[in-house]
Parts: structure tokens; C-alpha cells; sequence
């Protein structure tokens, strides 16, 4: 339970990185191999950190001690996602009960947030499908996801694995989105209760006449059918806290708040000229004295009148 304080700038900056802030980062994704992975299933996790090659960590070495949905095998998974700070991960293994399996999932505060396993099938890779290199997508840019079918409302299994392929593919939330950076679409088909068509494509764009450009859809691949077989969704009371949103407060200027004394402000005022300003509020001891001396000038006054007025 030792706190461990940064010794050099490189790990402050690190600190700082993984610290929470208003608003988060893009989510990393982890892609990690089980004890047995077919030939599919590496195509298919290479071609996810393709995908995500920008915001993603992929390890290729055997895990024997990570399996997901069983006590005790995901404190290895829970361990990799805290060392390379990643939010997501991907796990493939493969078995004769499940064969090309592949788990998705998140995690909150680095500890399994929620999973969904789904079996690949019906693969073609990236390199199958041919096209124009210039229509690859490129680094950073935004995808388009399109779910067709009733069961992504529906169903409580294709409504999970629609919000986990969002999270998996979204990448950094923006405000503002120039239209040239939305080059690529999934498309999701629920084609069943279980069954799911994954599509990637290129967006082009071509020349309409018009200010709105006409689009058209080239598969680049990967495509492949997800046949889900398990999930575990988040208890409620992991999912109040992990939904909770920080207040942000308007900064008022010059006021913060201490801890002992509460609310402290700071009020700036402009040099006084305290030599040129006038007295309003005078002793008693003054007024008395003025008041003598403006009746001894009265008296005075009266006396030089009479001695005019005497030629004598």
C-alpha cells in the first residue's frame, strides 16, 4: 500500500498522463494471444491492431494464465491492462469447445469492467480484397458505423456488443469533424439473435453537382461473421460509479477555496493618493478652533467699521 513517488521528470510526465482528467484521452486497446491461437485468429487480431495501430498495444508471446469468465484468470489480464494503461483489450484463444475465439472487453480503473465472447467466422483478411492503395484508411481519421436490424435494440447480447464496438473503434471524442476525415465505414448486419456480419469499408467520395458529395462503399476488409456465445454485463453498483461525471464548475476569477478556511477571494484595489485626498471627517478639538477664529474675524471686522465712521 506504499505510495510510490516519481523519481525522474520522464515518470512525473508518465503520472500525469495516466492521472483523471475532465476529459479523457482516447482509450487504448490491448490485443493479447491465448495458450492456442489458430492461423484465422492471428489474421484477425494483426488485422485489429491495423485498425487501431495508432492507439494500440499488441502482444505477441502465449498466455497461459490469462482466461477471461473464470475466477482467478483475469488477474493477469488486470495486470497487462494497468501496465500499458490501456481501457480495452482483445483476447483470442482457440479450443476444440470454442474454436477462434475471441473476447472483448473493458475495464474500469484497470479491474474487468464487463466481457463478450464471440467466435469468428467466415473470415477474409485485409490482404484478400483488392483495391486502390489511396483508398486505405488513414491514421487517425474517423469511422462511420452503420447497425442494420432490429436486434441491436432488441436483444441484450447485440446491444453489448454494440457499445463495445464503439468504444473499440471510436477512438478520441471531438466537437468538430471535417468531412474529408470520415474515409472509412463499419458495417454491423444482425442477421440473427446471435449472429452478427462485420463489413469494413472505404468511403469515396465522387462529384455530384452539388454542394453534398455522392458517396460510394469499396470493401477493404477485414470481413468477417461474430457468433456471440457469452457476456457479463457490469453489476450496478460498478456501473453508477464508473458512469459518474465530474462537476464542471464555472472558475469564478481570483476566488478558491482552502481547506481550513473555506472560500478565500482575492480583490485588487488601486494605489491611493492618501496625500491628496480631503479630510471629511475632522477632530472636534479643529472645529472648536476654526470656530474661535471665525468669530474673533467677525469681531475684528466690526471694530474697523466703527473706528471709520468716527472722524473724531
Amino acid at each position: 500500500m506504499q505510495i510510490r513517488t516519481p523519481k525522474t521528470h520522464r515518470g512525473k510526465r508518465e503520472l500525469v498522463k495516466r492521472a483523471p482528467k475532465l476529459v479523457e484521452n482516447g482509450k487504448k486497446t490491448l490485443i493479447l494471444h491465448g495458450n492456442k491461437t489458430g492461423t484465422i485468429l492471428n489474421s484477425v487480431l494483426s488485422d485489429i491492431y491495423h485498425l487501431k495501430r495508432d492507439n494500440a498495444v499488441k502482444y505477441t508471446r502465449k498466455n497461459d494464465s490469462v482466461r477471461p469468465f473464470e475466477s482467478g484468470g483475469e488477474t493477469s489480464l488486470e495486470f497487462f491492462s494497468l501496465k500499458t494503461d490501456c481501457s480495452l483489450f482483445v483476447f483470442g484463444s482457440h479450443s476444440k469447445k470454442r474454436p477462434d475465439n475471441l473476447v472483448l472487453g473493458r475495464t474500469y480503473d484497470h479491474h474487468i469492467y464487463d466481457l463478450i465472447e464471440v467466435g469468428v467466422e467466415n473470415y477474409r483478411s485485409m490482404e484478400s480484397f483488392v483495391y486502390d492503395k489511396k483508398l486505405s484508411p488513414k491514421i487517425g481519421s474517423k469511422p462511420l458505423f452503420v447497425f442494420v436490424g432490429e436486434g441491436f435494440e432488441s436483444v441484450e447480447e447485440l446491444k453489448h456488443l454494440k457499445e463495445v464496438l464503439l468504444d473499440l473503434f471510436r477512438g478520441e471524442v471531438v466537437e468538430n469533424l471535417n468531412l474529408a476525415g470520415v474515409d472509412r465505414v463499419f458495417v454491423c448486419t444482425a442477421i440473427s439473435s446471435s449472429t452478427v456480419v462485420f463489413m469494413h469499408c472505404a468511403l469515396r467520395l465522387k462529384k455530384s453537382g452539388t454542394s453534398i458529395p455522392k458517396m460510394e462503399l469499396v470493401e477493404v476488409g477485414p470481413s468477417m461473421d461474430f457468433k456471440v456465445r457469452r457476456h457479463r454485463l457490469p453489476n450496478e453498483s460498478l456501473k453508477k460509479e464508473a458512469m459518474k461525471v465530474a462537476e464542471q464548475a464555472k472558475k469564478v476569477k481570483n476566488v478558491s477555496s482552502d481547506v481550513v478556511q473555506g472560500k478565500v477571494g482575492k480583490i485588487y484595489m488601486p494605489d491611493q493618493q492618501v496625500g491628496g485626498m480631503p479630510l471629511s471627517n475632522t477632530v472636534k478639538g479643529l472645529k472648536r478652533e476654526r470656530r474661535e477664529a471665525k468669530i474673533n474675524k467677525v469681531a475684528g471686522s466690526d471694530k474697523s467699521k466703527k473706528i471709520k465712521t468716527n472722524p473724531e
